[in-house]
């Protein structure tokens, strides 16, 4: 577990030392985004005025996005399903995964806005496919073999509401519910096994270049449930085309623009969630068996104006595995763990690092 401490860590200092090393000037994030927000117009008031969720030079709002990801070869090791201390030494039996390969289609839509309220919902679908190099009955491990002919996904649907309280100071909440694992769309999972993520921030907007906000989130970025506390900063520098995007811990990029319609993105992004493998759960006499899936993504990215209303967005990186262990829960019950509970593992699983890249197409808001 230290090492993932550790890790995390580093990915808070990078982003520092990246912002350091940005043009001095005066100031100027699925989830947290205020380019979400950017185009309305909260218009005028006649008693007391809010401020905006704007920042001058953050990349524009996603509202309809069709992706597809894909990473390359890599090693997947897999124990037997019992109990094991995090850091164990255990046997494994290990497989060669071709590639992981899917579809990702996400949708943000502002559905509520007042000059003191923005209320957006979401939904999104993830589609994971893994193409083992070993045939299935070759697969002697359940949970592998499972994966490779089911793949994992997830589809949830999600809330944002930006709440400013006057001109310099808002809150920002944000809560989601996902459904995670090897099910089918025509062999759909119970909704009992429903994972909920939510947070909470408070902000300030310093200036037209400058916002940012501190609070604390339950998530399952790094695949377990966890409680951490969440820093979001965008700043655009006022003289040059550099700028920061963060949400840390979860994603944090530093920015240089072109032109306003075409940015090149450096940074990191956790992703993560628990999914749950059906067919071995049934098996374990009302147990829960879940893939605790996380990585931190280290990439490039570039989004582009195609026409109109259209951009492209293409990112190429390093994907490092964060956690591919697996837990029990009995009657599907979540607990907490945290980065320095002791429970035990029901497997102990690991990933080695392949490079990936994601392209996809969006529709962003005016």
């Amino acid at each position: 577990m230290s090492y993932r401490i550790l890790l995390l860590l580093f990915a808070w200092m990078s982003c520092g030392w990246l912002f350091a090393q940005t043009p001095d000037s005066t100031a100027q994030e699925s989830d947290l985004d205020f380019g979400e927000f950017d185009d309305f117009d909260f218009g005028d008031v006649e008693v007391k005025t809010y401020c905006s969720s704007k920042v001058i030079g953050i990349s524009p709002q996603q509202l309809i996005s069709l992706g597809y990801d894909f990473q390359g070869s890599y090693d997947a090791s897999f124990s037997a399903i019992g109990s094991f201390e995090d850091g164990a030494n255990v046997p494994q039996e290990t497989y060669q995964i071709n590639s992981t390969q899917g579809v990702r289609l996400v949708a943000n839509i502002p559905v509520y806005s007042r000059n003191s309220l923005v209320v957006q919902l979401g939904a999104n679908i993830w589609d994971m496919r893994y193409q083992f190099d070993e045939p299935d009955d070759q697969i002697s491990n359940e949970v592998a073999r499972s994966i490779n002919q089911n793949g994992l996904r997830t589809a949830g649907l999600n809330t944002t509401v930006f709440k400013p309280l006057d001109e310099t100071r808002f809150l920002l909440f944000q809560g989601s519910a996902d459904l995670s694992g090897d099910y089918t769309f025509d062999n759909m999972q119970s909704l009992e096994y429903l994972r909920y993520s939510a947070a909470a921030l408070f902000g300030w907007r310093k200036s037209d270049y400058f916002q940012w906000a501190v609070g604390l989130s339950r998530t399952y970025r790094v695949g377990e449930m966890n409680y951490i506390p969440v820093v979001l900063l965008n700043w655009t520098a006022k003289d040059s085309p550099w700028g920061v995007e963060c949400l840390l811990p979860a994603r944090a990029h530093v920015r240089y623009s072109l032109s306003p319609r075409n940015m090149l993105f450096a940074g990191f992004e956790l992703e993560g969630q628990s999914y749950r493998i059906n067919g071995v759960s049934e098996t374990l006499n009302n147990q829960s068996l879940e893939i605790r899936r996380g990585e931190m993504r280290w990439r490039a990215m570039w989004q582009r104006q195609l026409t109109g209303f259209v951009w492209l967005q293409a990112q190429a990186g390093y994907r490092i595995n964060w956690s591919y262990n697996a837990d029990t829960l009995p009657g599907g019950d979540e607990f907490f763990r945290g980065f320095f509970g002791n429970q035990e593992y029901a497997m102990l699983n690991s990933l080695t690092n392949p490079f990936y890249a994601n392209i996809s197409i969006n529709l962003v808001s005016p």
